[in-house]
């Protein structure tokens, strides 16, 4: 008896280490929410448990001197200020410890910065709209999000690291404003590579689809491989993120079969000390397929 006790301090630093080790590569799985009507409601959605990020998509308008505007499809209508009812899904959300971004951006929209001052501008809009501002005219209500997702595919390639840096300026140690970002795998991303280079970005989800030099094809994983290891070196940020489609109609290219995935991708680039986990387009999609369901025991 006496001879385990005194080997019980030294046990108890290893078992620490090794649960340390443990966590910082448990990895979660990012949602983008907003661009189905049949998707279920965020309440639905987080829910699940199957999510630890959720991407309310998009605020498609904004910047250039244009009254900002969101897009959350069948969901709800903002010019009536229907998508207020949003509110209580962000709450039901964060009450989980899931962090709900509002993403500025998307694949079809209109959107640009013109300016460093038109950036503190959106900026201010942000702040003052969606996270811990006032504002008579808050489109999802008065829920403060976790912070702003860029999914930046349009428009104007200057000005987003002054977006990054005026939204950071914000942040305080009580509150913080998380930022995060949807590139393409080509490196590095025409829109986001400069804001990136900021340091800046805490979340990081690279949309590895779509981009046929640098994503999966027919049982090829190497240019995969190869864009996460140039990614994962080359950019500082909080965590890094395998972006996928979860159905294969849900891209154009680079859906990833789940056993391909968790047998072969995510037992090396879960050796990343930047790894953070998966994301997946979109939560309607993953209805359809059950592909978050399958990978997260994996993720």
């Amino acid at each position: 008896m006496a001879r385990n006790l005194r080997l019980t301090p030294l046990l108890l630093p290893l078992l620490f280490l090794t649960a340390l080790i443990k966590t910082a590569h448990a990895g979660g799985i990012a949602i983008y929410w907003g661009q189905n009507g049949n998707e279920g409601t965020l309440t639905d959605t987080c829910a699940t448990g199957r999510y630890s990020y959720v991407n309310v998509a998009f605020l498609n308008k904004f910047g250039n001197g244009q009254t900002p505007d969101i897009n959350l499809a069948g969901h709800c209508n903002p010019a009536s200020n229907g998508c207020t009812i949003v509110s209580d899904g962000i709450r039901n959300c964060q009450k989980r410890g899931i962090k709900v971004m509002l993403s500025i951006g998307g694949g079809i929209g209109s959107y640009s910065l013109a300016s460093a001052a038109d950036a503190e501008n959106v900026a201010q809009y942000l702040w003052n709209n969606f996270l811990g501002g006032k504002s008579s005219s808050r489109p999802l209500g008065d829920a403060v999000l976790d912070g702003i997702d860029f999914d930046i595919e349009l428009g104007s390639t200057q000005y987003w690291e002054d977006l990054a840096k005026y939204l950071k300026a914000y942040s305080k140690p009580e509150r913080k404003v998380y930022l995060s970002a949807a590139p393409q795998c080509p490196f590095p991303d025409s829109f986001l590579g400069t804001a990136l280079n900021t340091g800046l970005f805490d979340y990081v989800w690279i949309q590895f689809y779509n981009n046929a030099p640098c994503q999966y094809s027919s049982g090829n994983i190497n240019n995969l491989i190869s864009s996460w290891n140039r990614w994962t070196t080359s950019i500082k940020a909080g965590r890094i993120f395998l972006g996928l489609p979860a159905a294969p109609q849900a891209a154009g290219s680079g859906y990833i079969p789940p056993d391909v995935l968790t047998s072969k991708i995510l037992p090396i680039i879960r050796k990343s000390p930047k790894y953070g986990g998966v994301m997946l387009w979109s939560k309607y999609y993953d209805d359809q397929t059950g592909y978050s369901s399958t990978i997260l025991k994996s993720v």
